[in-house]
């Protein structure tokens, strides 16, 4: 897979550098040396891309990640925006063919647009990736008891623990960012980890701070499982996870495992339930809403925790009567301009409130960073929902 994955990056390298080399470079710079400065960037981006097939993901140590992503940075910032450029000018072909227009407005318009997109990269690769944001969402139900009316959850997910090494004194504050909201009960949806439990070291001191009236609440999400690591054994593979429980555990976390739990406030009560992660592909599928709902079916009002937001529409809305559901997972794929996002064509509910009929499911776009350190537009986000009677 990562050798294709390199074979097709390198042609999109290529092709772009072709074009405006025989365009542009060849016919401006008089000297050949001074053309073949042009393709200094093109030769690294290549030398890069014959080592991506020995790179193993989550198998990787936290260095070799930072290395990984700030390769990808490059990546991007020197080929996204050429092959924009040559997208724009070659779109205007035809026009310049049939309408005798020249070719210098869409060098204009392409020039002027790649370098917005380099600007935009260069943002998301620094300070996008930890502009963090509050999200105030109020929820509303009739079947809400009384006496949770203004009921406060904050929600995280998708840490990605390994992607903050370097950058530990910024999750500190987006944790004292979300102590600050006084929350009556934080909620975990998923993805502590990119693969291994050892990723957590050094991180324990952060994440024991997270504290709310009613106490911290979490489910497991696909990496959390180690689902992109070759183990050596079974047993192997389940001791990381096992360590991964206990961890969260001392972080004083209560992790909701297909299980409920009665959350009392003021005299009435909801109901709290996590599944395991629900995946899709290679995703591991463990869970079980069935058995999650185990002896609370009747009850009046439920709150859903599943990693997955597909799990929603396959199982929440059909088999059951559960008023919120609040998930992560997709990241928005790190990427949302003007409210849109291409993870809308893998994910129908990608970022924000969803609701049909007196269903709604809540999509968290994750607080951390996988694959490519950068969040273009899609902020970073810790999500205050406030429950309304």
């Amino acid at each position: 897979m990562f050798l294709e994955i390199s074979i097709l990056l390198t042609i999109l390298i290529i092709i772009p550098d072709m074009y405006i080399y025989r365009a542009y470079i060849h016919k401006v710079a008089a000297k050949k040396g001074v053309k073949m400065l042009y393709f200094i960037p093109t030769f690294l981006l290549i030398a890069g891309l014959c080592l991506f097939p020995f790179f193993k993901g989550a198998e990787m140590s936290p260095k070799q990640m930072i290395y990984f992503g700030w390769f990808m940075v490059a990546f991007f910032l020197f080929v996204l925006p050429k092959f924009l450029f040559t997208f724009i000018v070659l779109f205007g072909w035809p026009f310049r063919r049939v309408f005798k227009i020249p070719r210098l407005p869409f060098t204009i318009m392409g020039l002027s647009l790649s370098i917005l997109l380099a600007a935009m990269i260069l943002h998301g690769a620094t300070l996008g990736r930890t502009n963090f944001k509050v999200q105030e969402v109020d929820f509303h139900s009739p079947d809400l008891p009384a006496n949770f009316d203004g009921y406060r959850i904050v929600q995280l997910s998708d840490l990605h623990t390994g992607g903050w090494v370097g950058y530990e004194d910024k999750l500190q504050k987006a944790i004292e960012l979300v102590n600050k909201q006084d929350a009556d009960m934080i909620v975990f949806t998923g993805d502590l980890i990119n693969g291994k439990a050892e990723e957590l070291k050094g991180f324990e001191a952060i994440y024991k701070q997270l504290k709310a009236k009613d106490g911290v609440y979490s489910i497991m999400g696909n990496h959390d499982y180690g689902s992109y690591v070759h183990w050596k054994s079974k047993e192997e593979e389940q001791a990381n996870i096992d360590t991964l429980q206990k961890k969260e555990a001392s972080f004083g976390w209560n992790m909701l495992n297909n299980a409920n739990k009665i959350i009392y406030h003021g005299g009435d009560s909801i109901a709290l339930i996590g599944v395991e992660n629900w995946g899709e592909l290679r995703f591991p599928r463990r869970g079980n809403l069935k058995e999650a709902i185990k002896g609370i079916e009747e009850f009046p009002f439920k709150i859903l925790l599943t990693h997955n937001p597909k799990h929603w529409r396959e199982e929440v809305l059909p088999q059951t009567d559960i008023e919120l559901s609040l998930s992560g997972h997709t990241h928005a794929w790190q990427i949302s301009v003007a409210g849109y996002s291409p993870a809308v064509f893998m994910y129908p509910e990608w970022q924000g409130m969803y609701s049909e009929g007196n269903q709604s499911l809540y999509v968290n776009v994750g607080l951390g960073i996988i694959g490519f350190p950068m969040r273009i537009g899609a902020r970073p986000e810790i999500t205050v929902i406030t429950l309304r009677k």
